[in-house]
């Protein structure tokens, strides 16, 4: 049975140590490191290298989740955890100063991985943000380009997270049916 392997990106704190936490088969690997630099106002620790979490599916087969850690700063293990991937979880959280920012960013930061996979978009921390805003994401992938998935998900809800991964499965391969 063949392995898969999927890579959740982001901002800081957008919650993709938490979203393969909620939707791993075993328990979640994580490299945290107390935060020291201005990371340090929103949370008090940060992914330094990755996280790493294991889905079982159905058949036997395995999906590998790889976390990249958020700040520009370990951008060197981007290239590293893409590299055999079948796609990528962006999670953007919302609530941030500047989120479709955040959104342009790891769009580029990625743009040669997205080219050759998929791509799905989690937003978090809507509640916390200005309002539903899922239309202006879309709009901002459609003009990139982009015609993916994009749902508002909440990382520490396991069925928010597995319909993402759905979502991007489906981006992969449509033929694929669900029981």
């Amino acid at each position: 049975m063949p392995d898969h392997k999927i890579i959740f990106t982001g901002p800081v704190g957008a919650g993709k140590t938490t979203a393969i936490a909620s939707v791993s088969d075993a328990p979640a690997v994580s490299t945290d490191a107390r935060a020291s630099d201005m990371t340090r106002s929103m949370k008090s620790t940060t992914t330094v290298a990755m996280d790493y979490g294991l889905m079982k599916l159905e058949g036997g087969e395995k999906v590998h989740l790889y976390g990249t850690p958020g700040q520009e700063r370990f951008d060197f293990m981007w290239s590293i955890l893409t590299e055999g991937g079948l796609g990528l979880v962006l999670l953007i959280d919302d609530s941030r100063p500047n989120p479709l920012g955040d959104m342009e960013f790891f769009v580029n930061a990625f743009d040669g991985f997205i080219r050759e996979t998929q791509l799905a978009v989690g937003i978090t921390k809507m509640d916390l943000g200005a309002g539903s805003r899922l239309p202006v994401y879309h709009d901002y992938l459609q003009r990139a380009g982009l015609l993916v998935p994009v749902f508002e998900v909440d990382a520490r809800k396991r069925s928010d997270i597995t319909i993402l991964l759905e979502a991007l499965f489906f981006a992969l391969d449509p033929g694929l049916e669900v029981d």
